[in-house]
């Protein structure tokens, strides 16, 4: 039997606290192992259904230009001090070990911060213990996950316990307070809450209030005011205005002030896989990782206001969130002139199956199959297919893995995987 299938068979035999107590107590060996590394930086978690990998990365790049040797550890990147590269893990929080041997990799480069991206399964596995969160950052709730956590209410709980931690160690919490859990969290959090907005404040009684007004939202920048000082983003939607003001105010409650913050992020050239442009004329091809409802419309909405969107897209396998695969393929059918469903990463659940569901939604919108709407099941086809669609001024849109390294099958099987280099050779291909 495969290692995989047998963790997979422990997991259903083994009850509830029994596995808890096995992943907490494997993190604290790992943790002291590696010589609790994370007791020498200052640790700043981001956590939220969207925009922490990009929120997690901008702050990184606020505190490196601002003079501060930073770590991060991310969906998309890990890097310490200006050292980078790709997450290959296909995890968001490594793996115990992995998690102490980069944080020990930090303090060895004199890093004085860790930005720490923290997911909701990370932090119900334990994979948090020994990293003392001085800052903890919430960006928003949406469903997701819910067939892991068992519920919304729970997948809320895993997250509550980063800001628990903070409010039990007096650590400052920076809460996106358009979100409609701002007050749950909020309540979670202890005295030292900031919030920020691009709304009405006054609705809030924090420690410290920020409120923005967004001024211009392309597809090639955002800018937008905050207490007076003009942030200029050179990567667009709107969506990344919120994340940007969600780094500023985390590197505010860090003591780098708003001025500095509006410099660095002039320079920011964007995540890998997240709203990535691989080519621009004659016609646009963007990657990015959107791959829940709320991700998926942002990104549509954004695109959709310059060109014809031809849009590639699947569903993740595994049972994961099986409710929102015909959500996903109407919004593909509403935005998009041209759909073309294809294999994510099924996992052990049948590739054609999921394909279905997707192609359903798109369906309900209107498209027709052979006409507008395709299942590819090949994914290096289904996107050679879209190229082969456009015209010059439209949009090719290729979503659900952004940067991710590899395609996941059945059996625990990867396959080398990464859409930007497939879009680069097809493109060649064409010539």
């Amino acid at each position: 039997m495969e290692l995989m299938a047998i963790k997979a068979w422990l997991r259903r035999l083994a009850p509830g606290w029994a596995l808890s107590a096995y992943h907490w107590a494997m993190s604290w060996l790992a943790v002291l192992a590696f010589g609790w590394p994370a007791r020498q930086l200052s640790i700043i978690g981001v956590t939220g259904t969207k925009g922490k990998t990009s929120t997690a990365s901008m702050l990184w790049h606020i505190l490196e230009q601002a003079g501060y040797t930073t770590g991060l550890i991310s969906t998309a990147v890990f890097a310490v001090a200006k050292e980078s590269w790709l997450n290959d893990l296909k995890m968001t929080m490594p793996g115990r070990a992995t998690m102490q041997k980069l944080l020990r990799r930090m303090v060895r480069a004199g890093c004085a911060h860790a930005v720490v991206e923290t997911s909701s399964e990370g932090l119900a596995q334990w994979r948090h213990v020994g990293l003392p969160y001085g800052v903890a950052v919430f960006t928003n709730l949406a469903p997701e996950h819910i067939r892991a956590h068992g519920s919304f209410k729970a997948y809320r709980a895993a997250k509550a316990r980063l800001f628990q931690f903070i409010a039990r160690h007096h650590g400052a919490a920076v809460i996106n307070l358009d979100d409609a859990e701002a007050n749950y969290f909020i309540q979670s959090s202890g005295q030292h809450v900031w919030g920020y907005t691009f709304r009405d404040a006054n609705q809030f009684s924090l420690e410290r209030v920020l409120s923005a007004e967004l001024e211009v939202a392309t597809v090639a920048e955002v800018r937008f005011k905050v207490v007076g000082v003009n942030i200029a983003l050179p990567v667009g939607g709107e969506f990344n205005a919120e994340n940007a003001l969600a780094a500023t105010v985390a590197a505010l409650a860090l003591g780098v002030p708003l001025e500095k913050s509006a410099a660095a992020l002039a320079t920011y050239r964007g995540t890998p896989g997240r709203l990535e442009f691989v080519q621009t004329k004659p016609f646009a091809v963007v990657v990015d990782y959107a791959h829940t409802v709320e991700s998926l419309e942002a990104v549509y909405k954004t695109l959709r206001s310059k060109s014809k969107l031809i849009a590639v897209l699947g569903s993740c396998g595994g049972g994961r969130d099986k409710q929102k695969r015909e959500p996903l393929g109407n919004l593909a059918g509403s935005y998009a002139e041209n759909v073309i469903i294809t294999d994510e990463d099924p996992y052990d659940e049948n590739s054609r199956a999921i394909m279905e569901s997707v192609a359903a939604g798109a369906r309900a919108a209107g498209k027709r199959e052979g006409e507008n709407l395709w299942i590819v099941e090949d994914r290096r086809a289904a996107i050679h297919q879209a190229l082969t669609l456009a015209h010059p001024g439209d949009t090719v849109v290729i979503t659900g893995k952004g940067a991710e390294q590899w395609l996941m099958q059945a059996g625990g099987k990867k396959i080398p995987w990464d859409d930007r280099k497939v879009v680069r050779e097809e493109l060649e291909n064409l010539g």
